[in-house]
């Protein structure tokens, strides 16, 4: 399977594009580099993105870059030009991770981790800090998520159908209503799409704990519509059955269906039953501020 290349891995290809000995802009080199050594990846990989909305691939190569650097393989002739050094021209090709951790205490911060027990020191290695950031984040997301479906199993059922016509408002849907209690014929709320209420969208939730929607359960919802729209979304905390899939996909009506896992990720995106606890700033050296000195 192919997968983004750690940053280490992209020292032999930076050095290779540079091997010419001419200087070339760091914009340019990302774009190199990623033509000769990588365009045959996947498309959804090479546009994948870090936390913070910048090209994966690119923060890969450019963090590949800063450790050339620091280990006196290319140089900075001049602000955002970047060119292959004596020493460079020595290593293309042949440049691994562990030569560079020789080389001015770049890696002496992962001495100390390794004696409070870390155990996964060449993976620690093998990533930039922005990768551990984005680990990070991502674990802790993991984990709220799996405490947001949890809660949501665990709440009244009723109230269940209030969170998930939150979280369509929040999405930007227009204006909903709630449907009576009893009586319903299977519709748990409303969407008007538009001020008027001409098109609309029946919302059906379904608080389960380990049952999944079956077939008979989006019949019963594609039935409830009565003809009013050919619009609907199923939401539920659990999972759908082939049969519900299939019935949804090849119903004439256009129906969604939310499983477990899509709800808490959309509710976590758009803040529904979530809250922010902590923000960080990561700064960088401001170049402009340097100009004309």
């Amino acid at each position: 399977m192919k997968e983004i290349p750690k940053f280490h891995e992209t020292f032999n290809p930076i050095l290779d594009i540079l091997k010419d000995g001419k200087p070339v802009h760091h914009r340019d080199l990302i774009k190199s580099v990623i033509q000769k050594y990588y365009s045959d990846l996947p498309k959804d990989l090479l546009e994948e993105k870090t936390k913070s909305g910048e090209i994966l691939i690119e923060n890969r190569i450019a963090w590949g870059k800063s450790y050339l650097k620091k280990g006196g393989y290319i140089h900075y002739p001049k602000r955002g030009i970047v060119q292959i050094s004596e020493k460079g021209l020595n290593q293309i090709g042949d440049l691994k991770l562990k030569d560079l951790e020789s080389e001015s205490g770049l890696f002496d911060f992962y001495s100390e981790e390794k004696s409070k027990g870390i155990s996964k020191e060449t993976e620690i290695k093998s990533s930039t800090p922005q990768d551990l950031i984005d680990r990070g984040i991502a674990e802790l997301e993991n984990q709220v998520k799996s405490e947001l479906l949890e809660k949501l199993k665990a709440i009244d059922p009723y109230y269940f159908e209030k969170v998930v016509l939150k979280l369509f408002k929040k999405m930007g849907y227009g204006d909903f209503l709630e449907t009576p209690k009893s009586g319903d014929g299977g519709i748990d709320g409303i969407i008007n799409e538009d001020k008027l209420g001409l098109d609309k969208i029946y919302i059906q939730a379904k608080r389960f704990d380990s049952n999944k929607v079956r077939e008979k359960d989006i019949r019963n919802f594609i039935g409830a519509m009565s003809g009013d729209t050919s619009k609907g979304i199923f939401v539920t905390t659990s999972e759908f059955d082939k049969g519900a899939i299939d019935k949804a996909k090849f119903a004439h009506h256009n129906i969604i269906l939310i499983d477990g896992e899509r709800l808490v990720t959309l509710m976590h995106e758009y803040e529904v039953g979530v809250q922010i606890k902590s923000t960080y700033m990561v700064k960088e050296l401001d170049e402009d501020f340097f100009e004309g000195q």
